[in-house]
């Protein structure tokens, strides 16, 4: 029962993991760091690294949300969602069907274009899809970053596999430290130990190799492999298996860390929202210049899905000398410089960012 909707949640997952690059929203990448611009597009938005009070919502957002789900459901992130679980599934699903007698060899060769998928995956992240598969052989970094990313993903999952989730995984060291008597598990039920069978089909199937009736286990990932092995045998019987999930997911907990998860989540998109739909950032250049001249760098950030025309200017009795006239397109930035001569002297000069709905003003020194 519970293996098939693991492999329903499994297929699932994987699929929008893998089709999430192709999807995209108001022109941009459903979700993709731009390494180039160094902004986050996430869903119809973009947020950038310089929005560094977005970025610490956003981390924290992410921690109460790992937090929440640890302290409730366990170790399930780890047994129904984990990609390394779901690749290992897969490649072993398919190994069992193909027909072959050496089903771990069969793994292995499995693996190899599977892993080869998730790096790709992983790059569309990063590079558009189109993009990356255009300079997938053409451009060197590219290439030696995919190769380098396959081939340590393809030998972690073919040589340490499960290994990994019990030893090395900092989430699955992590998780023990956030349990309590009430969380999410797998237990085998002492109650009644003499009516177990003993035939050890619970632990022929478990991928961690662990015996379920020796007590709880830290290297458990709560796949649910033995309940199902144990029902098989157990029900022809008129027996419930006699390992199964035991814990309480509805408590005081799960609200007020759940309340917690969904304000800060809240929080986080209401900041979204309401910043401006321009930022705009002017600097002088400290540079040797004749007196009455001065060069400023300047940078516009759109933060909206609609392209700005927009005109810089300062104040009336200076003159500008460089671009004025300025067309920003949706969720991206431009940068430029520019001189600005005075006949007068002034410690101060005010620019402003005007358009059909911006304006914005900004002081500079000047010497």
């Amino acid at each position: 029962m519970w293996k098939q909707y693991r492999r329903t949640v499994e297929l699932f997952q994987a699929l929008f993991l893998t089709g999430l690059p192709f999807l995209g929203i108001n022109g941009q990448s459903a979700l993709r760091f731009d390494i180039g611009e160094l902004k986050l597009n996430v869903f119809g938005t973009v947020i950038w690294i310089r929005e560094f009070y977005l970025l610490l919502v956003v981390v924290l957002f992410f921690l109460l949300l790992i937090t929440f789900v640890t302290a409730i459901f366990g170790r399930n992130w780890c047994g129904w969602l984990c990609p390394q679980t779901i690749l290992l599934d897969l490649s072993g699903t398919l190994a069992t069907h193909s027909g072959l007698k050496n089903r771990k060899a069969a793994q292995k060769v499995l693996l190899l274009p599977l892993s080869a998928l998730m790096a790709l995956t992983m790059i569309f992240y990063f590079v558009t899809p189109l993009e990356a598969l255009g300079s997938l052989f053409r451009s060197l970094p590219v290439t030696a970053f995919f190769l380098t990313l396959w081939t340590t993903i393809y030998l972690e999952l073919a040589f340490l596999g499960r290994k990994f989730c019990i030893s090395i995984c900092p989430y699955g060291m992590m998780q023990n430290a956030l349990f309590d008597k009430d969380t999410l598990l797998i237990e085998y039920d002492r109650s009644r130990e003499a009516s177990c069978m003993k035939c050890d089909a619970c632990v022929k199937v478990c991928p961690v190799g662990i015996d379920i009736k020796n007590g709880l286990s830290g290297r458990c990932i709560a796949c649910a492999e033995c309940i199902d092995a144990c029902r098989n045998i157990s029900e022809p019987r008129g027996m419930a298996p006699f390992p199964d999930y035991k814990g309480n997911i509805v408590r005081p907990k799960t609200f007020w860390m759940g309340g917690l998860t969904a304000a800060t989540g809240m929080a986080l998109l209401l900041l979204i929202f309401f910043r401006p739909p321009v930022d705009f950032f002017v600097t002088r250049n400290q540079e040797t210049l004749p007196e009455g001249l001065n060069r400023y760098s300047w940078s516009v950030y759109n933060n909206s899905n609609k392209q700005l025309d927009l005109e810089l200017s300062a104040n009336p009795d200076v003159t500008i000398i460089g671009k004025q006239t300025l067309r920003v397109e949706p969720f991206s930035v431009i940068r430029g410089k520019l001189l600005l001569k005075s006949e007068k002297n002034r410690e101060q000069v005010c620019f402003t960012l005007s358009g059909d709905t911006v304006t914005i003003k900004r002081k500079a020194g000047f010497l």
